[in-house]
């Protein structure tokens, strides 16, 4: 049986998607109902957290029952970049009724996350990138996950894709400076593909004006070619910060 260590994001996705789900225990820490699971075929099995919206928190500045939907939209915009920064992410049903499914990643826990969040990593400048996009509300450090192979995921994107300017993140170190080339590439190609399959795919997941703020986001920062500055009228910084 294919254990999660070795299951690539394309088994994996299946996996999460046709897998028998077991609630294991709760991450209590968590605003939202957060069920840590065993997902399980007969050829593969893996750890997962699932997020049902009935477990939702009402938000003042968000829709109630979308923040599942809008993982599974953070995961879809990171797959198209090339970066792999969400984990696998489904939309199905659970125990619990409908909810986003995401597989569980083992971190290293040798590195120190402020140490990371001080340096200039690359996979922090695209993982900057990647939130400006989707309008993170809320990437903090403890949403930040080193695996010990040298990978670096991002998780709990429920708070994004709002129409107004809500980034609210740790990652403004490169706030005003120049986009790389790689990140320039990777802009010009979600903004084609939202004309595409891409915006078919968001459009089931997301509101109208949310896909066309999406669209005008990823337009001025190829207008300018730059790092978005923080907006003055809304907290630069989550809180807590980690």
């Amino acid at each position: 049986m294919t254990a999660t260590s070795v299951l690539d994001h394309g088994a994996a996705h299946q996996l999460l998607t046709d897998g028998a789900l077991e609630v294991v225990g709760r991450l209590v820490e968590a605003s939202n109902t957060t069920l840590y699971c065993r997902i399980s075929t007969a050829s593969a099995e893996a750890t997962c957290v699932y997020k049902p919206e009935a477990g939702e928190r009402p938000l003042w500045d968000f829709p109630d029952g979308t923040l599942a939907r809008r993982e599974l939209a953070a995961y879809l915009v990171s797959e198209l970049t090339g970066w792999a920064i969400v984990p696998p992410t489904v939309y199905r049903d659970g125990p619990y009724g409908p909810g986003m499914v995401q597989l569980w990643i083992d971190i290293d826990d040798q590195v120190d996350l402020i140490e990371l969040l001080s340096s200039d990593d690359p996979r922090l400048r695209r993982m900057a990138v990647f939130d400006a996009v989707i309008n993170n509300a809320d990437r903090k450090g403890g949403h930040l996950l080193p695996t010990p192979d040298g990978h670096l995921y991002g998780v709990d994107h429920g708070v994004c894709f709002a129409a107004d300017d809500k980034l609210r993140t740790l990652l403004w170190r490169w706030a005003g400076q120049p986009l790389p080339p790689e990140a320039v590439a990777v802009l010009v190609r979600l903004r084609s593909q939202l004309s595409q399959e891409l915006g078919a795919e968001l459009a089931a997941l997301l509101m109208a004006d949310e896909i066309t703020a999406l669209d005008q986001r990823i337009a001025r920062l190829l207008g300018s070619g730059r790092y978005p500055m923080p907006n003055p009228d809304w907290p630069a910084i989550p809180w807590p910060p980690v």
